[in-house]
């Protein structure tokens, strides 16, 4: 059984290598425990719980810490506060074919309708959401001129 602990040893530190996930990491250290385990003359079961309990102390131990050490790569862009704003159509929403723009604050986004009606240039809409770079807006009814739109 030793030698399958050693697979799974090397299993796991190749997997870390390759990954530098800091996940398989865990697995390897269970499984050198398990390799003493098998070594000391333990049964299967003894090895299986040796290797889960490292495994899973581990994890519990080094995770937080690892968190703390590599934050995630999550780049807020404040696009959220654009929720609620009030926008003017500059191109005709049309959900079927996928046109429409919006112009908010002073910035064009393309545009799609909430509920999937068409909304016309120069209506004023509400964003809803933000959908990539897509802004999912409801109209509000209120027919800007076109002076007012840029």
């Amino acid at each position: 059984m030793v030698i399958v602990w050693i697979i799974v040893f090397a299993a796991a530190l190749i997997a870390e290598a390759a990954t530098f996930a800091l996940v398989s990491i865990w697995f390897a250290v269970g499984a050198l425990g398990a390799i003493f385990a098998a070594e000391l003359g333990a049964n299967l079961i003894v090895q299986l719980t040796v290797f889960a309990l490292l495994a899973g102390i581990m994890l519990i131990f080094t995770r937080p810490l690892l968190k703390k050490l590599f934050p995630s790569k999550f780049i807020p862009t404040n696009s959220e506060l654009e929720i609620g704003k009030t926008a003017v159509v500059i191109e005709t929403i049309d959900s079927l074919s996928g046109k429409g723009r919006v112009r908010l604050s002073g910035v064009d986004w393309a545009a799609v309708s909430e509920n999937g009606e068409g909304i016309s240039e120069g209506e004023s809409v509400i964003i809803k959401e933000i959908r990539s770079s897509k802004v999912v807006v409801e109209k509000i009814g209120q027919k800007i001129g076109a002076e007012q739109k840029q």
